[in-house]
């Protein structure tokens, strides 16, 4: 079953909706996502490409891991 993430939707609302999209940020290495008040402090109004431009991390490569887990990327 292939599942959808939203880019556009904020980090805290995607880790909601899905829990699992919490591990697979910390792996790509967004750690602070694992810590419940950054969740739901910058959380709420960062989205991934924000986040991947701030961390540095090449948007694709998100992108790809997300696909490689059975997402598909809506933008």
């Amino acid at each position: 079953m292939v599942k959808t993430i939203d880019f556009s939707k904020t980090v805290y609302e995607l880790c909601k909706e899905d829990p699992q999209v919490i591990d697979i940020m910390k792996e790509l290495g967004f750690e602070q996502i694992t810590n419940p008040v950054s969740l739901n402090t910058v959380g709420r109004v960062m989205t991934l490409p924000k986040g991947a431009v701030m961390k540095d991390i090449d948007l694709e490569v998100i992108k790809d891991e997300f696909v490689k887990r059975g997402y598909e990327i809506k933008e």
